[in-house]
């Protein structure tokens, strides 16, 4: 009886150690080179006169470039939101994991893979916590400008639309290690917009606009937590533990959502289980 005991506690403990090594070669070798791409359709409003092709804006963020995600994955991530045919592109932050270490080494390349991206309503982005320190903050202004993406800094642009209306599109400036200041957008919620996005970077940010005009927010910076699995705590980070991956309604106003965008790259540890690398793309009928 005790050796039937003790054999199938070997196995338990073997299925285990197996299981174990399983997932780690998986988390660290297979899913943070996935890529998976998420289409979303969004209702501006009823009893609007829409237009008759939905608009287009892929959001990506958090690529984290440097040791542990390459500009060959980046360049598939170009690759792909081409083939989405984005009328507007934006990035929610966070283009290089540690610019100190070897973002130098990739600046031209990353500009240059920048520069291929296409949108022809407009390329926009947004400070990330880690596009600040480490000499980051000048090269993330750098490349951008030279890729043709308009960085917005607690700024706002209008994008005419087939209809003859504006979607407006704001920026709000990182909550870490910016200084956020978001009275101007205040100021245009007098004007009437066929629809209303807010980008910004930490996704508990968004609870600070729940009484706003905007009717969709756009963030990062939490990687979904990067691992997902029963049971097991999640990895959680500043102003990014009440939301932490894709849709929810902030309730105080109706029909105003967050979508917390899970990134590209990794962040401390090069592993994702359960939350692989993503491009996020909605369909607007504005």
């Amino acid at each position: 009886m005790r050796f039937r005991q003790r054999k199938w506690l070997l196995c338990l403990i073997g299925a285990g150690v197996m299981l174990g090594g399983f997932l780690l070669w998986y988390g660290f070798c297979v899913e943070p080179n996935l890529l998976v791409v998420r289409h979303y359709s969004i209702q501006a409003g009823e009893g609007r006169d829409s237009t008759d092709t939905p608009l287009r804006l892929v959001q990506i963020s958090d690529l984290q470039l440097g040791e542990n995600y390459s500009t060959g994955q980046l360049q598939k991530v170009v690759q792909r939101i081409q083939r989405e045919q984005p009328d507007v592109l934006v990035f929610t932050g966070d283009l290089f994991e540690d610019y100190s270490q070897c973002g130098a080494e990739l600046e031209q390349e990353v500009t240059a893979l920048f520069s291929q991206l296409r949108a022809p309503l407009g390329k926009y982005a947004v400070w990330g916590n880690r596009d600040y320190g480490g000499g980051a903050e000048k090269a993330y202004r750098r490349i951008l400008q030279a890729a043709g993406f308009t960085l917005l800094c607690n700024e706002s642009v209008e994008i005419p639309l087939e209809n003859g209306e504006e979607l407006l599109l704001c920026g709000l400036d990182d909550s870490l290690f910016g200084k956020p200041d978001g009275q101007p957008f205040l100021q245009q919620e007098s004007k009437a917009y066929a629809y209303r996005i807010l980008l910004l970077h930490e996704p508990d940010v968004a609870q600070l606009w729940s009484h706003s005009a905007f009717q969709l927010i756009l963030a990062g910076h939490s990687h979904g937590g990067q691992v997902r699995l029963p049971f097991a705590p999640r990895f959680k980070t500043a102003l990014a533990r009440q939301y932490t991956r894709h849709f929810y309604t902030l309730k105080q106003v109706i029909g105003l959502q967050l979508y917390v965008h899970t990134g590209l790259g990794t962040s401390h540890f090069a592993v994702r289980i359960g939350v692989p690398p993503e491009i996020a793309v909605f369909d607007i009928q504005v």
